[in-house]
């Protein structure tokens, strides 16, 4: 059995005054700096590596990591999800959600969790909500981290052929199909030189057919890609984006290619961009301890920079 199928009883709830229900689980002393986890497209809390957290919370922070709605153990919203050819055409549903709202969902859960102002990190889609969150609520924002992301141009960022005609098979019917096909999905778009853990995807998988609804999952990941059809590009409103951001990408991605990284960081002023060889569209077992060197330096030069600039600024106001 994983950690996290042994930390289920850490599931905690959250009903936002929309209507929409958030599963969510806190690691580390509530006095820690808060570090907010948002995770991508149909993935759930537990898609975040344990020893991730487990040294995120050594360095200090007080971790919050949620499901998305549509997935996990968070609500499933009742709209009808965009079938395969408007995916395919990128066609909107006018009365669907949009990242914007599940930006909104989560600083509902900091609101909920009473913290004032937390480091946001995102992957994939989680860096698009991320993104939002820093641009239209800067002041809840210390830093923002965008993991293998992009900006919603379909210039930029798009996914391999061989990727898209994977993910577009019909769902699993089974726990095993499941967990094999996540597996099959990963070893294709995942990192391949740094060490991975199969044996830790495929537990995952499973724990993720326990923690869901098996019969909606298709539904819900639709919806969650409808909303980021609905988004479209945003790079006019990345640009506006002005607190510490640190653009993170692989350059063998085959889901969201690294230019999608680039551009991102491109469209916003001053933000760190970091490349890493060899790593694709996953955070495996051996990119982890680099990337919290990565989240953790970001993190303390964002907090020490915002505390200098206030202690300007009261001295000028003196």
């Amino acid at each position: 059995m994983s950690i996290h199928a042994m930390d289920e009883a850490r599931d905690l709830f959250c009903d936002l005054p929309t209507g929409v229900r958030l599963c969510y689980r806190t690691y580390g002393l509530e006095s820690g700096h808060p570090l907010l986890l948002i995770a991508g497209l149909s993935l759930q809390l537990t898609s975040w590596p344990s020893n991730l957290i487990d040294d995120l919370v050594q360095r200090g922070f007080h971790v919050i990591v949620l499901d998305n709605r549509d997935v996990g153990r968070s609500s499933r919203i009742p709209q009808k999800p965009p079938g395969l050819l408007r995916q395919f055409l990128r066609l909107p549903i006018p009365s669907a959600y949009g990242l914007e709202d599940m930006a909104a969902d989560t600083v509902g859960l900091l609101d909920h969790l009473r913290v004032a102002r937390a480091h946001v990190v995102g992957m994939s889609m989680g860096g698009m909500i991320a993104q939002i969150i820093a641009g239209t609520h800067p002041q809840r924002t210390w830093s923002l981290t965008s993991i293998f992301s992009s900006t919603g141009s379909r210039k930029v960022g798009q996914p391999a052929i061989s990727s898209m005609s994977m993910l577009t098979k019909p769902p699993a019917r089974t726990r095993d199909e499941a967990v094999q096909r996540y597996s099959a999905i990963m070893a294709h778009i995942g990192t391949q030189t740094y060490p991975v853990n199969d044996a830790g995807r495929r537990a995952y998988a499973a724990d993720a057919w326990d923690r869901d609804q098996p019969e909606k999952y298709a539904e819900g990941m639709a919806r969650q890609f409808g909303a980021i059809i609905k988004s479209g590009d945003r790079t006019a409103d990345i640009r506006r984006i002005r607190v510490p951001t640190l653009v993170v990408h692989g350059d063998r991605d085959l889901m969201v290619a690294a230019n999608g990284g680039t551009a991102t960081a491109a469209a916003i002023p001053g933000a760190e961009m970091v490349t890493i060889r060899g790593m694709g569209h996953d955070i495996s077992e051996g990119v982890v301890p680099l990337l919290v060197d990565l989240i953790d330096g970001h993190a303390r030069r964002s907090t020490a920079g915002s505390a200098a600039e206030q202690t300007s600024a009261s001295k000028h106001s003196a």
